[in-house]
Formats: structure tokens, sequence, C-alpha cells
């Protein structure tokens, strides 16, 4: 398995959080809390938690070439609901 995190900064993430959840609920399994949720896609899962003054998302999926366009639709669709502050900087890391 694939993994990567950014944490993004942002006073903002438990609101996009929640956005994103409920976007990706029609179609998607997702669990979601105040501060925390968990995406799962089809080939990938993506995990935020927000604080204070940034979220925090992480992405796993089988293999690189699926994580890499799986951090492109989460950030993608971040930078939708963020659009005042969009584009959000994404520092991925692996692990």
């Amino acid at each position: 398995m694939a993994l990567e995190t950014a944490r993004v900064p942002t006073a903002n993430g438990a609101r996009y959080l929640q956005q994103l959840c409920k976007h990706w609920s029609h179609k998607l399994d997702v669990q979601l809390s105040d501060n925390g949720g968990i995406v799962r896609f089809p080939a990938a899962v993506a995990t935020m938690k927000a604080d204070s003054d940034a979220l925090t998302v992480s992405v796993e999926a089988k293999d690189d070439e699926t994580l890499q366009r799986m951090k492109g639709v989460v950030a993608s669709h971040l930078d939708r609901f963020a659009f005042k502050e969009a584009p959000l900087p994404f520092e991925w890391e692996k692990g």
C-alpha cells in the first residue's frame, strides 16, 4: 500500500471536510465526525482531520499510480469548497 499525508494550513478545515464528506456520501462509504472524516473510494481511502489551523489529509491506495491520481481528486475537490482560499497549499509527504 502507498500512503501520503499533507497538512494544509487553513482555519476552515472542519467546514471543508464536512462539505467534502457530505458531497461524497451520496456515492461512497463515508464516516464523518465533527473534526474528522474517512472516505472509502473503490481504490483508495482518504482520511481527514481538522484542527484550529489546518486540515490534515492522508490518502492510501494500492499502488503509487492510484495514489497520485487520488491525491489530485481530493485536492481538487477541497479547492472547490475552499474557493476563497484556493489553491490550498498541499505539501504531500510519504509515510
